[in-house]
């Protein structure tokens, strides 16, 4: 058998798997088995922040495995420590916890929300508000969080103790705010709903709600973190202080870590024994997320925003494209069919992403400007 065939056979069917199999890569190129080359403006859906094969990153992966590969939370490490700090540092929260992806860092801002309000409160503010669209993970709690019914069906009944309100309707959040609400949960960005743009006003609204009632304000930034959006974090576009911050994706640019940033309010929420993961804070996963953070300097960041001003400028003039959204190298592009348009630019050597209604866009962000003109030439053509 092939390896499509032996996935096929052996794989869980989770995913729905384009024909193609990848073998390598290099910078923002991917080739798959046959030698064919692909221009790739998914990167891992947001993942490889630097490209495949990045020296620096891929430099202090291989000393650390040739060091220490891992051992358990029992004990310190250096790797985690520093990544630790280098977080509170840029972002000015107090203590991260460290676990393996993007759901996980939401559950553990689940519980310490939960719990923040338990201590003070006591049992029956529990609620935690999201918005329509919104998407957090896939495990049970995360995806009792999300707010696309469509995706909670099959899994009735999911974790009790959750509100959704239309994205910048404030008088639906001010309802839905009430004695029994422990948190507050939004993304920036909606990148699975559909790369939908919250509105800076809005934000803040529902920030000073949140900090009058003392209800936490937690920002998911799975996928717009570490540089997506021309910012560290995106939230520090929008000028809120969020009481918990969960990101994942971009940091690893390849292996998996999530985490979870907490304010001077909730650092000591969690206490040992509250919660915890094996692998999380793993001395190569921290040891290679501290080589991307020490690559985000702000000269990296604004030829983020740069690069992505530059392809949404270019996308809005395609014929076909109805609507561009984003910011930095997050760009959703409303066309007629989005799962067409994905096909026939993987068929032409483009790796691009769908959420909705929209064609996704997601390339690492040192991509070279050359490839994206060629990537960009390539979907205008599949456009057609």
């Amino acid at each position: 058998m092939n390896t499509i065939e032996t996935d096929r056979q052996y794989v869980a069917p989770t995913y729905r798997r384009e024909s193609v199999v990848f073998v390598k890569g290099k910078g923002s190129l991917l080739f798959d088995e046959t030698g064919k080359e692909y221009i790739d403006f998914g990167s891992g859906i947001g993942v490889n922040a630097l490209g495949v094969g990045d020296p620096e990153w891929t430099d202090a992966v291989t000393r650390q495995i040739e060091k220490l590969p891992h051992i358990s939370n029992l004990y310190h490490t250096a790797p985690c420590a520093e990544l630790a700090a280098e977080l509170v540092g840029r972002t000015g929260m107090a203590k991260v916890f460290f676990c393996n992806s993007g759901t996980e860092a939401n559950e553990a801002a689940i519980k310490a929300c939960r719990k923040y309000s338990f201590d003070r409160y006591g049992r029956e503010r529990y609620k935690i508000v999201t918005l329509e669209r919104s998407f957090h993970g896939r495990t049970l709690a995360a995806l009792s969080a999300t707010g696309q019914p469509d995706l909670q069906t099959p899994f009735v009944p999911v974790v009790e103790g959750f509100r959704y309100v239309k994205a910048g309707d404030l008088a639906a959040m001010r309802e839905a705010i009430g004695d029994d609400t422990a948190a507050v949960m939004i993304e920036m960005i909606q990148g699975e709903g559909g790369v939908n743009v919250l509105d800076a006003e809005y934000v803040a609204a529902v920030a000073a709600m949140c900090k009058e009632k003392d209800v936490l304000l937690v920002v998911d930034e799975v996928q717009t973190g570490n540089g997506r959006t021309g910012t560290l974090y995106a939230y520090q576009g929008y000028g809120i202080e969020p009481d918990l911050v969960t990101t994942a994706k971009g940091l690893g640019n390849g292996l998996p870590i999530g985490a979870v940033l907490f304010n001077q309010k909730t650092a000591c929420v969690l206490s040992a024994g509250s919660h915890g993961s094996t692998f999380g804070g793993n001395p190569v996963a921290t040891a290679g997320a501290l080589a991307v953070l020490k690559k985000l300097t702000p000269d990296f960041l604004a030829e983020v925003e740069r690069k992505g001003a530059y392809m949404r400028m270019r996308l809005a003039a395609m014929k076909g494209v109805k609507g561009v959204t984003g910011k930095g190298l997050m760009i959703g592009v409303a066309v007629e069919d989005a799962a067409k348009v994905k096909s026939a630019c993987l068929t032409k050597g483009l790796v691009v992403l769908t959420a909705k209604d929209k064609v996704r866009l997601l390339p690492a962000l040192n991509i070279p400007d050359e490839l994206i003109d060629r990537g960009l030439n390539i979907m205008e053509e599949a456009l057609q």
